[in-house]
């Protein structure tokens, strides 16, 4: 007789301190909507702006009212003789199984999250803290890509302390990485957060400003010409599967924060219309970058393809990216014939794998007799 597989408790968290903090309600929603409560208890746990942990049933739907009374405080111990969460008025702990990050940006994609969950060995969806870390931020990524050969376009990187002290001179050292236009943006967010195309000097000096003032480090990289935006979905830890290839057309000047989540006019084309070469490319490209930093669970990565010359460039990976039902990353999956329930699904499962195989690190230095 089959055993039947144990219902496993997840947490799913969302909110968070970062300027992705509704993009992450949205993709909460989806995710909780197709968790089966045969196979899993859920925990809905939110973080506030301020960085608060916060609990209740319906969680999810208080946060997206801004209502957060009655919701209960709760953390997570970075202990690892401790199997779950902890609730500080009740003095008690609730054992989770997996967690599920559906965080985008600073304080849940970018390693911090990751640390804390590793510490506390805990499974968890999604890559830890090197992937995560090295995957946020964009001028470290395209640094490794460059050691790994991968094309990436010409950037810099600048610093808030900078542009403060001289504005003019950082607007100078921008304008020398190539001819506009310029895209400028932080180096550590998503959801085209802060990111702004720049066709002039002045364009520059408020770009740096508004960028500035989401990050500490600015990047500052050239604009390709009549670029194609195409996307991919990776899944899995060490054995990979790569979806089919899709096609961003931007509604706006280019894949803006609206574009992506406010106005309707940007349209997916999946597939994407690309020579059997380019695809070949672009999924090889994919998996190169997964596996140099070091991803886990899922990824998205994005590419640029230059309108003249038809040369790829990686653009950037996304270790949490967009999880709504309509954004990218599921609706590649789908077009693939993989469903958004059982990604979600897939996802748990890869979790656990990942967790085992940390088990499996020896942590005591055994001298030999």
């Amino acid at each position: 007789m089959m055993t039947a597989t144990p219902k496993r408790t997840v947490a799913v968290l969302f909110g968070g301190r970062s300027g992705e903090h509704e993009v992450s309600l949205m993709s909460a929603r989806s995710v909780l909507s197709v968790l089966d409560p045969v196979k899993y208890d859920v925990v809905q746990v939110g973080i506030t702006h301020q960085g608060n942990w916060l609990t209740g049933p319906s969680a999810l739907e208080m946060f997206e009212k801004n209502q957060l009374d009655g919701l209960e405080p709760v953390t997570l111990l970075p202990n690892p003789t401790v199997n779950g969460l902890y609730f500080p008025e009740r003095k008690t702990f609730q054992k989770v199984d997996v967690y599920f990050p559906v965080l985008h940006g600073t304080f849940g994609e970018d390693g911090t999250l990751q640390g804390l969950l590793e510490l506390a060995d805990a499974a968890f969806v999604g890559s830890g803290v090197c992937g995560s870390a090295v995957g946020m931020d964009k001028g470290i990524f395209k640094d490794v890509m460059r050691a790994n050969d991968v094309p990436v376009v010409e950037s810099i990187i600048v610093l808030r302390s900078e542009i403060e002290q001289d504005l003019e001179e950082v607007v100078t050292r921008c304008e020398q990485v190539s001819a506009y236009p310029l895209f400028i943006k932080p180096a550590n967010l998503g959801s085209s957060v802060g990111i702004t195309k720049c066709r002039s000097r002045s364009d520059v000096a408020e770009a740096l400003m508004e960028a500035a003032s989401y990050d500490r480090r600015v990047l500052v990289e050239r604009g390709v010409h009549e670029p194609r935006e195409i996307e991919i979905s990776v899944l899995g830890n060490e054995k990979l599967q790569v979806s089919v290839a899709g096609e961003i057309i931007p509604g706006a000047d280019f894949y803006s924060y609206d574009a992506k989540y406010i106005l309707d006019t940007s349209k997916p084309v999946i597939p994407a219309n690309l020579s059997e070469a380019q695809q070949e490319q672009i999924r090889q490209m994919a998996l190169k970058a997964f596996k140099a930093v070091d991803c886990a669970g899922l990824a998205r990565v994005d590419f640029l393809i230059e309108g003249e010359t038809g040369r790829i460039y990686l653009n950037e990976i996304n270790t949490l990216p967009g999880f709504t039902k309509i954004s990218m990353y599921p609706k590649l999956w789908e077009a693939s014939g993989l469903s958004y329930a059982n990604l979600v699904d897939q996802l748990i499962e890869l979790a656990l794998e990942r967790k085992s195989e940390r088990d499996n690190t020896v942590r005591e230095f055994r001298r030999q007799a």
